[in-house]
């Protein structure tokens, strides 16, 4: 065998070790260290360890016994909490390859750890009790991290709206040049739409419950058999297993799972952070293109590999790329949902570990992504007029013509010659490439009865963008400040984007 003399050469070949398999680009490029582990294995089998505890001792608090002897013991539950989190991997691999049986393979691992306590571990429940249960927990976690990066994004995006509330820019309807807004009002609508988000968010995450422990179809026979019956008892094992593992609620009925609507409702509420992040960066980009507003460039970022000059928008098509992923993936639990037979059925398994978890990770990358972007945008004032007060004319004929009536004209016919004033300023503009002309057109008809100086007064942007900066004001003061308030403890993080 070959000998290895360094640690140097241990951790190339650990390296070039790991470069044989497929490894998720959202674990590598996208998501944060924190939702990564949220889906870890640690996680995952420290949760199932946590809820086997609790399992035992609502077990232990509500007089379970044998012939008037405590049928679980301080001793044996202070020995599973010892060892919560030195999971012994290698025992519960090794024993899943011989019983095909991941939750088994686990309460015996558990059990070699904790000899005196391992006749309780698991003692009346069935697999979903720690794999239901935990999902939900882990989901519920996964959550609490998007709704911290997501007020973080609807604060860094109210800042911009509120710095850019006056700055007129053109408006675009069909991404033609429509009646003017500002800089921040456009942001207003990107920012509403993520408070519609965090509002859905806020409803799915407030109403999180656990599966609880119900056995293998729904019954509690299990637990009918040991209390002997007592009713009232056994009533109280869910509530009491719920307030240990910090839930208000478990659902009040089940098959041997938790619905699976929860998981659609989940996926919805990662899917509309995605189309709200989606839309955002589009305009971005389109933005970009227009070179009115950039999204931060490195000072030694590379936009293209051939042309050296170029600043490609690429972590808007980033948020774009993952956002048209997670919207598609909302389709899985919804499908898994509507597909379950009866009180259980196992086809929701392998999706689940698909799709739950890699939409959470795709969303995290995604706010991250955002937060990154808002932060660093930047504006170019200079260019933004300059395409405004090309298409401005056009969009000042009606104060034209209003002002022409009040000096004498006629409604109809001064319609009728903006109309064909227009056309043909159009036409110099797009046909012989010439600046827009219509202010001179108008001011050589002799219909008009003004001049020139007269008509470019009228062409102050801040005349046509109404209320806008009205809008910002009254939107960010009594709809958003007062969130960011309510959520004060989770500002002033900043984005981890990786490569």
């Amino acid at each position: 065998m070959e000998e290895i003399h360094s640690m140097e050469e241990i951790h190339s070949r650990e390296e070039r070790q790991s470069m044989d398999r497929y490894v998720s680009p959202l674990s590598e490029r996208y998501a944060s260290r924190e939702m990564q582990y949220i889906f870890s294995p640690d996680m995952k089998f420290s949760t199932w360890r946590r809820l086997w505890i609790a399992l035992a001792e609502t077990e232990k608090e509500l007089g379970l016994s044998q012939d008037g002897k405590p049928v679980i013991t301080d001793e044996q539950i202070a020995e599973m909490k010892a060892h919560v989190d030195d999971i012994n991997y290698d025992v519960a691999k090794a024993r899943e390859r011989e019983v095909r049986h991941d939750v088994m393979s686990h309460v015996y691992a558990y059990g070699q750890q904790c000899p005196k306590a391992a006749g309780i571990i698991h003692l009346g429940a069935t697999s979903c009790y720690v794999g239901d249960n935990t999902d939900i927990i882990v989901m519920t976690e996964g959550l609490k991290l998007l709704k911290k990066k997501l007020v973080n994004v609807i604060a860094e995006l109210a800042d911009f709206a509120e710095n850019y509330k006056a700055q007129p820019t053109l408006a675009f309807t069909h991404f033609q040049p429509a009646q003017p807004t500002t800089v921040g009002k456009r942001a207003t609508l990107w920012l509403q739409e993520f408070y519609l988000d965090l509002e859905d968010l806020n409803y799915v995450l407030d109403n999180m419950k656990l599966l609880g422990s119900k056995g293998t179809t729904g019954t509690q026979a299990s637990f009918l058999e040991l209390f002997g019956g007592d009713q009232e008892t056994i009533d109280k094992i869910d509530p009491m297993i719920a307030e240990k593992m910090g839930f208000k609620k478990c659902f009040p009925v089940s098959g041997q799972t938790y619905s699976r609507k929860v998981d659609t409702r989940v996926a919805n509420v990662l899917a509309g952070i995605a189309a709200s992040a989606h839309k955002m960066s589009n305009d971005i980009r389109l933005l970009q293109h227009l070179k009115e507003v950039e999204e931060p460039f490195e000072k030694s970022q590379i936009g293209s590999s051939a042309m050296a000059y170029k600043r490609n928008p690429m972590r808007c098509e980033r948020i774009a790329s993952l956002s048209r992923y997670v919207m598609i993936d909302a389709l899985n639990p919804a499908i898994t949902s509507a597909t379950q037979w009866f009180e259980r059925t196992l086809d929701d398994s392998a999706n689940k570990r698909l799709s739950i978890p890699e939409g959470f990770l795709a969303v995290d990358g995604i706010l991250d992504l955002c937060l990154n972007v808002v932060d660093g945008l930047v504006v170019y004032p200079k260019v933004i007029e300059k395409h405004l007060m090309s298409e401005l004319p056009f969009m000042a004929t009606e104060n034209i013509m209003m002002d022409a009536v009040k000096l004498g004209g006629n409604r109809q016919e001064l319609h009728e010659r903006i109309r064909e004033l227009s056309m043909e300023a159009g036409k110099n503009v797009k046909a012989e490439g010439k600046e827009n002309n219509l202010l001179e057109l108008i001011a050589a008809d002799s219909a008009f009865s003004m001049t020139l100086e007269e008509l470019q007064e009228s062409m102050d942007p801040a005349k046509y963008v109404g209320r806008s900066k009205e809008q910002v004001e009254a939107f960010l003061s009594d709809v958003v400040r007062p969130v960011l308030e309510e959520n004060k403890e989770l500002l002033g993080m900043k984005a981890e984007v990786k490569v």
